[in-house]
């Protein structure tokens, strides 16, 4: 395999091979930073303390938490065909939210550092039936290990950013021979198809996006009574999975709202839960009225601003507003997944940057299924509308419901092209019990 790697790929395994004997310095920052499970160390080196079931296994891979619940419908329906399922990923907060929210048969495992070694001994241990990668988590020594072991791998919910694909194609030699080791590309999107396609991906297909067959985040129904008696009788606004910079143009539109919305509630969301005491800082230097969830503080009365830097709780905050400002939209990062909130009811505001979702948010404002808010005052003016309006809410909500029906499929979609595979391991599995 090495005589026809290009060299940017030879060079890459010499030094990830000769940098192995860092990891013990590499995971001593990482614990301080919190981004390591102390109790799950050896998983990063390819170790693990658990035992690999017998039969067919199919091994998933995805970065952080939006992976791993993108194929949670996907991983339902393997499971119904009685395969054992290994998931992976590479962040503590996506650990938590397997325990949480998947079934207890569902094996979860750091993904080993890309090193050859540590590889290896996941590979060794594992011995997964089939592979299939999520979205574009593409680690060399993890792609080029699997298939050197002829283990079928698939690309699933492929996605290429803008802003990614003018980097590959500047690499296109090191992506060609990545992308051409899995057998199949199942992409979010056509234009994704052809990104990918364009970069040497393999039998590529569009199946559409799994996140759009998600189903909608669960709530526990005590907390949530908790919440409504709350804030019983209060307009709120939700500010889910917000990023630096966003905060202080919310607490800005909150303040202007609040002149015309007495009781104007806004809950905090942010999308790295850490940042939470940051933002209840932001919030008081302000001198708006805050309170910090981690610290099990409720919305009192007197409360403006409610910082839910909790995790696993989205699910209970979209169903608390009827009006949801989606993060990562103010800012350059590509704004994040609205199909949740649309599925628990509420209407969608949204900033300009939603490149990560592109074609979804296309859909929904196009068919005025969302708003689009480009600044403090595009923000003000959308939340307001909707504020004032509630039969608006309804509107939006219902036309963004439809959008996210129309587009759905994408889990068919995939398991039709994931049946040869599937159709294999059930035979494996007939010829295990005979």
């Amino acid at each position: 395999m090495a005589n026809t790697l290009p060299m940017t790929l030879r060079f890459y395994r010499g030094l990830s091979s000769a940098a192995a004997p860092l990891a013990p310095a590499v995971i001593r920052q990482r614990l301080k930073q919190g981004k390591e499970d102390p109790e799950r160390i050896g998983e990063r080196r390819g170790l693990s303390r658990d035992i690999r079931p017998s039969g067919p296994l199919v091994w998933i891979h995805g970065a952080s938490v939006g992976e791993v619940l993108a194929a949670a419908s996907l991983i339902e329906r393997l499971r119904a065909l009685n395969l054992r399922i290994l998931l992976t990923s590479g962040t503590v907060t996506s650990a938590t939210i397997v325990a949480k929210r998947f079934p207890p048969d569902i094996i979860h495992q750091y993904v080993p550092y890309d090193s050859p070694r540590f590889v290896a001994r996941f590979l060794d241990h594992w011995r997964p039936s089939l592979a299939l990668f999520i979205e574009s988590d593409l680690w060399p020594n993890l792609i080029l290990s699997s298939a050197a072991r002829r283990l079928p791998m698939v690309l699933i919910n492929g996605r290429m950013s803008p802003r990614s694909f003018p980097r590959w194609r500047r690499a296109s030699g090191t992506i060609s021979a990545l992308l051409s080791r899995f057998d199949i590309c199942l992409a979010q999107s056509r234009v994704d198809a052809e990104r990918f396609a364009a970069l040497g991906g393999a039998n590529v297909l569009t199946t559409g996006n799994l996140k759009l067959d998600v189903p909608a985040p669960p709530a526990d129904p005590h907390k949530l009574e908790r919440l409504m008696l709350a804030t019983r009788g209060r307009p709120v606004i939700v500010a889910a999975s917000t990023h630096p910079g966003e905060e202080e143009i919310l607490l800005q539109a909150h303040r202007t709202l609040s002149g015309f919305f007495p009781g104007l509630l806004t809950v905090i969301v942010p999308r790295h839960p850490d940042r939470g005491p940051a933002i209840a800082l932001t919030v008081a230097t302000s001198g708006l009225a805050g309170a910090l969830r981690s610290r099990d503080e409720l919305p009192t009365a007197a409360a403006e601003i409610y910082v839910a830097d909790t995790l696993g709780e989205l699910g209970l905050f979209y169903r608390l507003a009827p009006i949801v400002f989606m993060g990562g939209s103010l800012v350059e990062h590509g704004g994040q997944n609205p199909i949740e909130a649309v599925k628990l009811g509420a209407a969608i505001v949204h900033g300009p940057h939603v490149f990560n979702f592109a074609d979804v948010y296309e859909a929904l404002d196009s068919s005025a299924g969302a708003r689009r808010a480009d600044g403090l005052e595009g923000l003000v003016k959308q939340l307001g509308q909707l504020l004032a309006d509630p039969d608006a809410c309804n509107t939006v909500n219902a036309s963004a419901s439809r959008v996210v029906g129309e587009l759905g499929g994408a889990l068919e979609r995939t398991l039709a092209a994931l049946e040869p595979y599937l159709l294999q391991l059930r035979l494996e599995m007939g010829a295990g019990d005979a």
